[in-house]
């Protein structure tokens, strides 16, 4: 009997095959924390609407990112458009909301700055961003982010880990950024900084 693909008690495929399991499921748990909080139904049929699409232009329109070869790695793995689109403006949220509040010109300038980074007005990724710049998230939400980074970073190769973190990190630096210009200090705050801290950190491998 063949051994050459056991390892830790089961075979690559099988181990594969948990991985992509696993993946899958955190997805599931964090778009359910993304989609069915506050304002369900206006949520909802965003989700429905995005249930269909998987064109790279379209998971742009959908997350912003912008980098070719991260969208290409994330339609090859399955992800939907809705998981990436929660992927991709978590931690855009957290950081807005990290000093408690948002102002009305913060929101605009962060606004003005996702579209700027290719998050079109009109779009569904921009509606969603809009939408929760009205509310505070739940910490349930950040920690279903960090628990689906982790899984995915696992499927990844160090090339596509990098630039799927200098995508995420750099919008939610330029959240900082936006923010703080506006207010008229051009800097990072304190409380900001740990949440960029902590979004680098769930990249760790």
């Amino acid at each position: 009997m063949s051994t050459k693909f056991l390892y830790g008690g089961c075979t690559f495929n099988q181990e594969h095959t948990m991985a992509d399991n696993s993946l899958e499921e955190r997805g599931r748990a964090l778009e359910n924390q993304f989609f069915e909080q506050e304002n369900k139904q206006k949520l909802a049929a965003i989700k429905n609407k995005m249930e269909s699409q998987n064109s790279r232009e379209e998971l742009r329109k959908a997350s912003g990112m912008s980098d070719d070869a991260v969208l290409d790695k994330l339609v090859s793995l399955g992800l939907r458009a809705n998981t990436i689109a929660a992927l991709s403006l978590v931690p855009l949220i957290y950081v807005a909301w990290a000093d408690g509040s948002i102002q009305d010109n913060e929101r605009t300038a962060i606004l003005q700055g996702a579209h700027g980074k290719g998050l079109e007005a009109g779009t569904d990724g921009y509606e969603l961003l809009q939408d929760w710049l009205k509310k505070r998230p739940t910490e349930e939400l950040f920690t279903a982010w960090e628990s689906y980074i982790k899984a995915l970073s696992a499927q990844l190769n160090d090339e596509q880990a990098r630039l799927l973190r200098n995508q995420i990190v750099g919008f939610a630096k330029m959240v900082a950024t936006s923010a703080g210009g506006i207010l008229g200090f051009g800097k990072v705050s304190g409380d900001e900084e740990k949440v960029l801290t902590r979004i680098e950190a769930a990249f760790d491998r």
